[in-house]
C-alpha cells in the first residue's frame, strides 16, 4: 500500500514554512490531484493565512514546483543508492534501479504525482534535479553495454529513455486502484518479463 503523504495536518513554526506548505501539498494531492487545489487551500492545510505562502512562492505553480524538485531529490538519491547497492554487476544494478523506480511511484506517490505535473517555469531547479534521476538510468545503460563490441552497442541515450519509458508507464498504470486490482501480473513481475525481452533483443541477455 502506498505511504500517506502529507497525512495530518502538521500546521506552522517559525522558520518552517516552506516545508509546511510542501507537506500540506502532499497530502492534497493524494485526495484531489495535482490540479485539483488552490494557492490558498494549500495555505488553509498548512495552518497559515492565505498571505503566508507568498513568502517563498510568488503562486500555486511556483509551490507546486518546489514539491516537485523535492520529489526529483529524493527520487535521485533513491535511484543512486540502488544503482550503488548492484556493486560492480551491471544486471543487478539495472534489477536494482529498475524496482527503485516502482517502489518510489508507489510508496512516494503524490511526489511522484507532482514531479510530472510541474510546469517548471520558477527557473531551472525542477529540470536539474531530474536530470540527475535520469543520469543514473544512463549509467546503468552504459555498464550493460559496456563488454559488447563497440559496432554492436544501441546508442546509450536512446536506450536509456527506453528503460525509462518502460519503468514509468508500468509505475503509471499500476499506480491506479482500479488497475492493480485487476491486473493479473504484479508491477515487478511486469517490468521484469519485458526488460528481459528488450533486453535479449538488444542481445545483452542470451536467449533462452
Amino acid at each position: 500500500m502506498a505511504e500517506r503523504e502529507g497525512k495530518g495536518r502538521r500546521g506552522y513554526h517559525h522558520g518552517n514554512l516552506r516545508e509546511a506548505l510542501v507537506t500540506a501539498v502532499l497530502g492534497l494531492i493524494a485526495d484531489k490531484g495535482p490540479n485539483g487545489f488552490t494557492f490558498s487551500e494549500a495555505a488553509r492545510a498548512a495552518g497559515v493565512s492565505p498571505a503566508a505562502p507568498y513568502r517563498h512562492f510568488k503562486d500555486r505553480d511556483a509551490l507546486l514546483d518546489e514539491v516537485a524538485r523535492t520529489g526529483f531529490e529524493l527520487f535521485a538519491d533513491r535511484l543512486e543508492a540502488a544503482f550503488d547497492s548492484g556493486g560492480p554487476s551491471p544486471m543487478r544494478a539495472f534489477e536494482a534501479v529498475t524496482a527503485a523506480y516502482l517502489d518510489f511511484a508507489r510508496t512516494k506517490r503524490s511526489y511522484f504525482v507532482a514531479m510530472f505535473a510541474a510546469r517548471s517555469e520558477t527557473g531551472p531547479d525542477v529540470p536539474r534535479a531530474g536530470d540527475r534521476a535520469f543520469a543514473v538510468l544512463y549509467r546503468v545503460c552504459e555498464g550493460l553495454v559496456r563488454h559488447m563490441p563497440a559496432q554492436e552497442r544501441p546508442p546509450i541515450h536512446m536506450m536509456s529513455y527506453h528503460i525509462w519509458a518502460m519503468c514509468h508507464g508500468i509505475s503509471e498504470l499500476f499506480g491506479r486502484e482500479d488497475t492493480r486490482s485487476r491486473a493479473p501480473i504484479a508491477a515487478e513481475e511486469l517490468l521484469e518479463a519485458g526488460a528481459a525481452i528488450y533486453l535479449r533483443g538488444l542481445g545483452i541477455l542470451p536467449d533462452d
